[in-house]
């Protein structure tokens, strides 16, 4: 896949995406919103991809989005008709918050591996990451106020889940920048690394032990979890019987129970 803002890289089943706009602090322009999409989507379809890592080039992982794209809205949206206008500004925020979902909605786990800045639009896509490792300088904020606006792709629907209501609204109210240490101690990332050397470092191994497991139990994992999260216990209950009721049989099953016998590494078809 070629881009002009993403690096893309896979190895041993592990996609590494990086923002790749560091002279602007990997600000979110038009083109990299559609690249960030294009490559999660491809990722998705890519059986050999077991596992993504998402990182962020030069000193930041994501300063939100780009002024001139914001500013340039208006002309996007020009029409003599003024519900025809509102038609298209609702189309472009469901098509940004189409991007930050499609992290989500990719059946391969993604891990977001954060340096520096994680500011409005790049929390958006942090938060849509299966979970986040950072460094000790990282610091996470809600701009969107200080730009007179509502987050509207995708912070205020999944922060709460993440923090807590409580902390969720201090952090959208205030607009507050949040250090490495706190988001650590809220549950917004995992794991704080001194340097992104070893934040690379840690995000690659972890994506190593996922990518050794079963591609089709991982991807159920994870669409199970997905389900779980925004429906009852008993739904959840009931989706994941159905779910094991069609895929539990794979080819898998006798492989890591051979492998775990035989104190070997189980081998799976991607």
């Amino acid at each position: 896949m070629q881009f002009r803002s993403i690096h893309f890289e896979l190895r041993d089943g592990i996609a590494i995406i990086s923002l790749n706009r560091p002279d602007k602090a990997n600000a979110l322009d038009d083109t990299l919103w559609q690249e960030l999409r294009a490559a999660m989507e491809s990722c998705d379809e890519m059986a050999e991809v077991r596992v993504i890592v998402l990182a962020g080039e030069g000193r930041h992982f994501c300063a939100g989005i780009d002024l001139g794209m914001l500013m340039g809205v208006q002309a996007a949206i020009r029409d003599d008709c003024e519900a025809r206008k509102r038609e298209k500004l609702r189309r472009l925020i469901l098509e940004l918050q189409a991007t930050a979902s499609a992290l989500e909605r990719c059946g391969k786990p993604v891990i977001a591996a954060i340096h520096g800045a994680c500011l409005g639009g790049g929390l958006d896509i942090a938060l849509a990451a299966d979970f986040r490792y950072a460094t000790q300088d990282a610091i996470f904020s809600v701009r969107e106020l200080d730009l007179a606006m509502v987050a509207d792709i995708g912070t205020l629907q999944r922060l709460p889940r993440i923090v807590g209501e409580g902390v969720a609204r201090e952090m959208v109210l205030t607009a507050r920048d949040v250090g490495a240490i706190e988001a650590q101690g809220i549950g917004l990332v995992n794991r704080i690394y001194p340097d992104v050397p070893a934040l690379r470092a840690a995000a690659l191994a972890c994506a190593h032990q996922i990518a050794a497991r079963s591609p089709l139990a991982v991807r159920g994992c994870k669409q199970v979890l997905n389900f779980s999260r925004d429906h009852s216990v008993a739904d959840g209950l009931e989706y994941v019987a159905t779910w094991n009721a069609a895929m539990l049989l794979s080819d898998d099953l006798p492989i890591a129970a051979m492998a775990m016998a035989a104190g070997d590494r189980p081998r799976y078809r991607d």
